[in-house]
């Protein structure tokens, strides 16, 4: 850069600026879509694939899940664990231990989920267009999140089905090396659920030992 002309330097710097404005308002852009289409949903489900790398670490893994949301509720299945929240309280039964933990739900600085990214993408996180391109044949544009305080996490990438307004793949850059990836392998809109699919219900897991941690 030293050997560089001062005045190309500065066209240098002027354009990546402009370029990058431009950029944060196409990726701002796509998401408010992405937004406005999630929140039409009175109900969503989702079936997953989740990886765990760390190249260091020698670590690679893979689980299939699905979720069930609907509004400030959830109902995830993933690796024989069962977690649930009515809004207020979250369950967590582990088959293997037949025990389930109770807990209140808590605001964590750290926690991600697909709603508070939606929801808070343009407070807390700085967004910039990355490139459209084509995955598994369909057209798709991929943004970055970058959020604007310290985090475990420094990155999150996005992969949008821009025609559906739809999140297909999500994958989060840790501090430590590692990345996890969440790849939607099937979405549904509006399945029809019920209030008891977001509580623990104990009498349908009679050997079931409760840990109330509230």
């Amino acid at each position: 850069m030293k050997n560089i002309a001062l005045i190309l330097l500065f066209s240098m710097i002027s354009y990546s600026s402009f370029s990058q404005q431009q950029d944060n308002k196409k990726a701002q852009a796509i998401l408010d879509k992405v937004t406005a289409k999630t929140k039409s949903y009175k109900s969503i489900r989702m079936d997953f694939i989740y990886k765990m790398e760390n190249k260091s670490a020698n670590i690679n893994e893979s689980k299939e899940g699905t979720i069930i949301l609907k509004g400030n509720k959830f109902r995830l299945e993933i690796a024989e664990q069962l977690v649930i929240s009515d809004g207020e309280t979250v369950w967590t039964y582990i088959a293997d231990a037949e025990e389930v933990q109770i807990n209140s739900v808590e605001e964590d600085d750290e926690s991600i989920n697909l709603n508070n990214i939606l929801t808070s993408y343009s407070e807390n996180y700085k967004s910039k267009f990355i490139k459209s391109t084509v995955e598994n044949g369909v057209n798709v544009k991929i943004i970055d999140l970058v959020p604007t305080e310290g985090k475990s996490y420094f990155k999150i990438r996005l992969v949008i089905n821009e025609a559906k307004a739809q999140i297909l793949k999500s994958t989060i850059y840790d501090k430590n090396g590692s990345t996890y990836t969440y790849e939607i392998s099937k979405f549904i809109a509006n399945p029809v659920v019920s209030e008891k699919d977001f509580t623990f219900n104990a009498s349908d897991y009679p050997d079931v030992e409760i840990v109330d941690m509230r």
